[in-house]
């Protein structure tokens, strides 16, 4: 029985060993890699070498796979199956910092209709969960304190008149700061008269791994009615193609076989590529997504007081990512970026970024990386300046994660080319949260064929293969 969604959503070059060989995500790390295997969900169907078959497979248990798989069980009668080398959170989607933020995306831009979609879809999922008497501070960790784009420069306060400007000519209610209002705001930020900053109430944060706990739970509510099943640890190793219409008729893992009769969505963040590219060669088909891993580091300081921070702010540095020079470990290949981002989570955590960088699939701790964070975080809060992170070892946590980078800076969702009943969902980089329930109605619109409520063009397949 199809279970209505108005109570949800407001109107509106790896080699094919690359899920098996790899971790397919990232680890969450004090100061060192996790190498522990979480416990097994019960939900997953474990069997030796066996066969199921469900209307759409997934492959990628991240939070864009979730909530795929989540949309297409509110929204239709169609079963489901995810598949994964690991399990959900263990990589880029457990590794970030959950802002739900428009203050960092531009009006009118490809991503921008898809961005605000997905915002809108957050809060009203947030809503509901209220409306049912539950607290979405503790279902999601969603905590709404607003964003400050932090500016210091004659020239950055200029961009962010020009930015509240069009934020407010798409509706939002978006207010320029300048030092004074700002320092009130924001007491413990070093404010000159040259600082200013763009403030934006409605933007608000999750906490991935509740977030992701909750879709996981809510999408299992399903699994009796054998319309939902997760295979995690089970690497997929081929797609089987049909000798009748040369469509992919099945997803190959290790342990099983399972057959779609609809679609077959990949949503393997920053392997999708190179799976894609691989899988289609041995086909005779030539296809390259240039999706790439860009690894980034998170600075976690476990309930820190030391700090009044009553938004999440951003320097505005971060919109354009600027490469450092002279840094021990960055050279010109890695192009390496820092950021000051920081924001306190529900738990009183206080989280620090933000690092870009080009390194392949090395996911190892990066402790100049981490100094850079923090002196870089120092810069914007001098109260920090007095504290050895040294002596911050103790309650201290590293989020190591590769984002799934876009030479154009925009995901890939949509039908493969000569393929019509596979889709991909990839290349969000650091967006993936944001971005998660838009693509996930975007997907499901267009396997069910229903008009999209935002325009696919920007996102197609065959755009991104230039």
């Amino acid at each position: 029985m199809m279970t209505s969604l108005s109570a949800f959503l407001p109107n509106p070059n790896p080699n094919l060993n690359l899920l098996h060989s790899h971790n397919f995500t990232l680890s969450s790390v004090p100061s060192w890699k996790n190498k522990s295997t979480p416990s097994k969900s019960p939900f997953s169907v474990s069997c030796s070498s066996s066969s199921h078959t469900y209307d759409v497979v997934i492959v990628g248990a991240g939070v864009i796979g979730l909530t795929i798989a989540r949309h297409f069980l509110l929204s239709s009668d169609l079963s489901v199956a995810i598949v994964d080398k690991a399990v959900p959170c263990s990589g880029a989607t457990g590794a970030g910092q959950g802002h739900l933020w428009m203050i960092n995306k531009t009006p009118g831009s490809a991503t921008w209709d898809l961005a605000w979609r997905s915002h809108q879809l957050w809060t009203t999922l947030a809503q509901s969960l209220e409306e049912q008497g539950l607290d979405p501070a503790v279902e999601l960790g969603w905590k709404k304190s607003g964003s400050l784009l932090i500016g210091r420069s004659d020239a950055e306060s200029d961009m962010l008149k020009g930015r509240v400007k069009q934020l407010c000519e798409t509706g939002l209610k978006a207010e320029y700061l300048s030092s004074s209002d700002l320092f009130k705001e924001e007491p413990d930020l070093l404010v000159d008269q040259d600082s200013a900053a763009a403030f934006l109430p409605v933007d608000c944060q999750l906490d991935a791994h509740r977030t992701v706990e909750y879709i996981e739970k809510a999408n299992r509510n399903f699994a009796s009615e054998g319309r939902y099943a997760e295979f995690y640890n089970d690497p997929v190793k081929c797609f089987i193609r049909s000798d009748v219409n040369g469509e992919v008729k099945a997803v190959q893992t290790f342990k099983n076989t399972l057959y779609s009769k609809k679609a077959v969505i990949v949503a393997a963040g920053c392997w999708t590529g190179g799976l894609i590219q691989d899988l289609f060669k041995n086909w005779g088909m030539e296809l390259h997504v240039p999706v790439r891993p860009r690894k980034g580091h998170l600075l976690v300081l476990q309930n820190f007081n030391f700090l009044a921070l009553n938004h999440g702010v951003m320097e505005a540095d971060y919109l354009n990512h600027p490469t450092i020079s002279g840094l021990e470990s960055s050279d010109c290949e890695k192009d390496l970026s820092v950021s000051m981002v920081a924001s306190f989570d529900t738990a009183g955590n206080l989280l620090l970024g933000s690092s870009r960088e080009f390194v392949g699939f090395n996911t190892d701790l990066d402790e100049s990386v981490v100094s850079y964070i923090w002196r870089r975080v120092g810069e914007f809060f001098p109260k920090l300046k007095a504290i050895s992170l040294s002596d911050l070892n103790a309650s201290r946590k590293v989020r190591i994660g590769l984002r799934p980078y876009m030479p154009d800076g925009k995901p890939v969702i949509g039908p493969v080319p000569g393929l019509s009943n596979v889709y991909l969902a990839a290349g969000h980089e650091g967006s993936g949260l944001s971005l998660a329930l838009g693509t996930a109605e975007m997907i499901v619109e267009m396997v069910l064929g229903y008009e999209g409520k935002v325009d696919t063009t920007p996102f197609a397949v065959q755009q991104a293969l230039g």
